[in-house]
């Protein structure tokens, strides 16, 4: 029998402190809804999220004949402030209309985020997961991705079938989530029924101690991935997702969510027995950056000196992947007035600059006059005289990591010379996580001493064929992304909550 499977989503990765995400945020990335969705997918580079494309692959080769696509609406966002109250409230009525108007479905298939947060609603996908089971009804299957980061609540848990999220950080295997996702309704359509258990755990961890290749967090996810793998097929999915607590939303912190294949016990004792050793680590989850001093010196050595390894430093607190401007100077101004020379920075993201870079034309020299119009307490003005290298529209397909085969853009874009230091200024806020973005510019990556990225972590799995890990450098600065989370003023945070609450304890609550 033909099953016929509706599919939405609706991300944002919300960082409470930053200007509001609007619908124009969605319409730059991707907001596209019915028979777009599918015409997008037959595209070789489409702007949907990787998990769009992975589902329906995955769900060919299971129901070659016996399955149709439903395509509701997906709407995409860079990292930002929350959701504006008025296209929040568009977006989730748009998607119960085409949900009702699309008829009977035997599946929901949902991409989420899970951090996200609206002007006034501290759990949008919580909602969203309700009214779509509202429409669906009990026995219809819903399942969701989620990004590793995910801030999972009660209601997303209880109004979802399976929750999966990532494994990866930097998130690398976001085709196979949504292949899982597939294989786990094609089984419930042969009757499976997930049972799920659901523990949050009080750590916000700073995002830089949360890598997936080593640390207290790999350890945890291997952990759990292990015991799934021992369960002899009684354990569906294991997720412990991190959590984003930048969001300054009463569900942050850490959650393990366990879904087994028809036993209850089974997940409950098994996210028990997780939750209990990711407590057991906390004191882990935390780690010390190299101050901004610091990191201009080896650059500066860098630059001086060519028997030492080339290195890569991190802007972590102006993130865009987690809702920074990209605009934040500490760095660059650094690095000019220390006279650092072979460095390549990127992307500063200042669309007055850019704009300013074209009208003056490749080969000539003008005032780069750095946030003239500032948003945020961090944007100090900077301004400094500057060659124009190269000029672009901005537009690249991704490479490598999490960025790999889709067509994304950052704006009118230019590559300036200041100094010693190339600095890549772009219009539309994106992380510097591929190295196409800057090879977009002409750069030779290889020839660079010192590479300057705006990114907490995803430019490690786009960047690491130049640099391992002991060349990565991750700077301390201000920004709306700053690790030092004595930095900001929480609100709705969940309290205590370590290791901001250095005095927080934990037992594992009856079920």
């Amino acid at each position: 029998m033909t099953k016929r499977i509706a599919i939405l989503g609706f991300l944002l990765e919300s960082n409470a402190f930053a200007p509001l995400t609007t619908r124009e945020d969605y319409e730059r990335r991707c907001l596209i809804g019915g028979e777009d969705i599918l015409d997008e997918l037959a595209k070789p580079n489409p702007r949907l999220p990787l998990e769009a494309n992975a589902f329906c692959q995955q769900m060919e080769k299971l129901r070659p004949d016996a399955w149709v696509p439903v395509p509701i609406l997906i709407g995409d966002a860079e990292p930002g402030g929350p959701v504006e109250h008025g296209f929040f409230q568009w977006f989730v009525s748009e998607v119960e209309r085409r949900l009702k108007e699309a008829g009977p479905v035997d599946g929901v298939y949902i991409i989420s985020h899970g951090a996200m947060r609206a002007e006034r609603e501290n759990d949008p996908d919580g909602l969203l997961y309700g009214r779509v089971r509202d429409i669906v009804g009990p026995d219809v299957p819903i399942l969701a991705t989620l990004d590793l980061h995910t801030n999972i609540s009660r209601e997303m848990s209880d109004r979802a079938d399976v929750l999966i999220a990532y494994l990866t950080n930097p998130h690398v295997d976001q085709r196979e989530r949504a292949g899982e996702a597939a294989r786990a309704m094609d089984e419930m359509f042969k009757g499976m029924k997930p049972q799920t258990a659901f523990v949050k755990v009080p750590i916000a961890a700073p995002s830089v101690v949360l890598l997936s290749a080593e640390g207290p967090y790999a350890d945890i996810i291997n952990a759990g991935q292990a015991a799934q793998e021992a369960s002899g097929g009684k354990i569906l999915n294991v997720s412990v997702a991190a959590g984003f607590i930048y969001s300054d939303s009463p569900k942050c912190g850490m959650t393990v969510v366990v879904t087994a294949r028809d036993d209850l016990e089974a997940a409950r004792a098994l996210a028990g027995d997780l939750a209990e050793r990711l407590w057991a680590d906390h004191e882990r989850y935390q780690k010390a950056l190299t101050p901004l001093a610091d990191a201009v010196g080896m650059a500066v050595a860098n630059g001086k000196d060519a028997a030492r390894s080339a290195q890569i430093l991190a802007d972590v607190a102006d993130n865009p992947g987690g809702g920074g401007t990209g605009s934040t100077i500490y760095l660059l101004k650094g690095l000019v007035e220390a006279g650092a020379d072979g460095v390549v920075m990127g992307i500063v993201i200042d669309g007055g600059v850019a704009d300013d870079a074209h009208a003056a034309g490749e080969g000539a020299t003008f005032t780069a006059r750095f946030n003239r119009s500032p948003k945020t307490a961090f944007e100090e003005a900077f301004e400094v005289e500057a060659e124009v290298l190269k000029l672009t529209d901005g537009s690249f397909v991704g490479r490598r990591g999490i960025l790999r085969g889709r067509a994304l853009t950052v704006g009118p874009a230019a590559l300036l010379r200041v100094g010693g230091i190339r600095v890549a200024v772009g219009t539309f806020r994106k992380q510097c996580a591929d190295p196409a973005m800057l090879e977009m510019f002409g750069v030779d990556i290889a020839e660079v001493r010192t590479v300057v990225v705006k990114s907490r972590g995803h430019f490690r799995a786009g960047f690491d064929e130049y640099f391992p890990p002991e060349q990565v450098i991750e700077v301390d600065c201000p920004g709306l992304t700053s690790p030092v989370f004595s930095n900001f003023e929480w609100g709705d945070l969940c309290r205590p909550v370590f290791p901001l609450d250095q005095d927080t304890t934990w037992k594992l609550p009856p079920w």
